[in-house]
């Protein structure tokens, strides 16, 4: 899997501080697939939490960390996302669907065969 393309919601010139901002990309892969995630810098979940009191990051679907939100490290990042054919890529990517794999009782279903085989594994 290779990246044929990066595209942006808004110009990264537009963003104001590249250390503390977050921003949706769509990457255009060789294989005609075009993913979307949220791209952020810790210092925009700091922010975030102060905002909005909490001194946590409530659960949501994972994004990319990068220190600054520059073409060079959102790129440098996403290099390692597509590694093992886009493993990574296409997790966080099908994270933020609710359906397929991700769907509560597909779930439920794969945590109760790995607790069974655990339960053979230390009682067999």
């Amino acid at each position: 899997m290779n990246i044929e393309n990066i595209k942006y919601a808004v110009p990264l010139s537009d963003i104001k501080d590249i250390g503390n901002d977050n921003i949706d990309i769509f990457v255009e892969t060789d294989d005609g697939m075009t993913y979307t995630f949220v791209v952020t810098t810790p210092k925009n979940y700091y922010w975030y939490m102060e905002k909005e009191g909490l001194n946590f990051i409530p659960a949501s679907p994972p994004d990319i960390i990068v220190r600054e939100l520059t073409e060079e490290n959102i790129r440098k990042a996403l290099e390692t996302f597509i590694m093992d054919n886009g493993y990574w890529l296409k997790l966080y990517f099908l994270a933020g669907k609710r359906t397929g794999i991700f769907e509560t009782e597909a779930m439920d279903k794969i945590i109760k065969d790995i607790k069974k085989s655990n339960e053979d594994t230390f009682n067999g």
